[in-house]
């Protein structure tokens, strides 16, 4: 279901209508990307010249009380959305710590899983860069099919959200997992194998480079029928499913929500500050 913010947005004077659309929810981030997509098809007015007369501290004042602005509003749409279920039964019974750090763009779930560690990272950029192609439609189509899209705006669904799952082993390296997850699966793209874990994370440029010269295997999609379903089940068995795939991006529109409105309280800091 579409989240309140969203659909607070949709319903603002100045915000973007769209007739017909993906079948997706449409968050704040995507929303905000779209509103970017207009500006730059729109022809560009030249940069005036003209002496603005207002004092410095008037502008200020006036960037200021917007922002204020902009920061009630976004405090009134936060409190009156509830945390999703699947956020909530995820924190509450899920098996994975969150670690979940104020003003980055990376969350990062972690677990043991006998003599296992397993981390899966994601992020937020996923929904600010999420284009669901929503001006890509043949203008040809006619109205029935356009008055179907825009119903399906109100369908479940979401942006996809990269995962960037490590299994390690004490001294027998690690497993790399490329996935996505949307729409309640967990698809995965494709698999490594490093015999030194340290390459699994990429935490330095040395390791980043040294990754790339490992064999990646071939694209998950190709591999045997049977091994494909054994290793979802492989990584099924370690909660690597729906429950999972269901909350990750119900989190990141959270937090990119609390993100947004820590920006905008930083901004307006800055500006008023002697």
């Amino acid at each position: 279901m579409m989240s309140l913010r969203a659909v607070a947005r949709t319903a603002a004077p100045r915000a973007l209508r769209v007739v017909s659309a993906s079948p997706i929810t449409l968050g704040r981030a995507t929303l905000r990307a779209t509103s970017n997509v207009l500006r730059t098809q729109l022809p560009q007015k030249a940069f005036s010249t003209t002496v603005f007369r207002a004092s410095t501290t008037e502008i200020d004042a006036e960037l200021s009380d917007k922002l204020s602005t902009e920061i009630g509003y976004e405090q009134d749409i936060a409190s009156n959305e509830p945390v999703p279920a699947t956020v909530k039964d995820f924190l509450e019974n899920g098996p994975f710590e969150v670690v979940d750090t104020p003003g980055k763009e990376d969350v990062v779930l972690k677990r043991t899983f006998g003599n296992e560690q397993i981390t899966i990272s994601f992020s937020v950029a996923d929904l600010q860069n999420y284009e669901p192609g929503m001006f890509d439609e043949d203008p040809a189509l006619g109205d029935e099919e356009g008055a179907q899209n825009e119903e399906d705006m109100g369908e479940d669904g979401g942006a996809p959200v990269r995962l960037n799952i490590v299994i390690e082993k004490p001294n027998k390296g690690a497993l790399n997992i490329d996935a996505v997850a949307q729409d309640g699966s967990i698809v995965v793209d494709n698999m490594f194998y490093y015999h030194d874990a340290k390459l699994a994370h990429g935490a330095t440029a040395e390791t980043q480079h040294a990754s790339q010269a490992v064999y990646p295997g071939p694209p998950f999609g190709t591999l045997d029928e049977d091994l494909q379903v054994l290793m979802e089940r492989y990584l099924e068995d370690r909660g690597i499913n729906q429950t999972l795939a269901l909350f990750v991006p119900d989190y990141l529109d959270m937090k990119e929500q609390k993100e947004y409105l820590r920006w905008l309280n930083n901004l307006k800091g800055f500006v008023d500050a002697q």
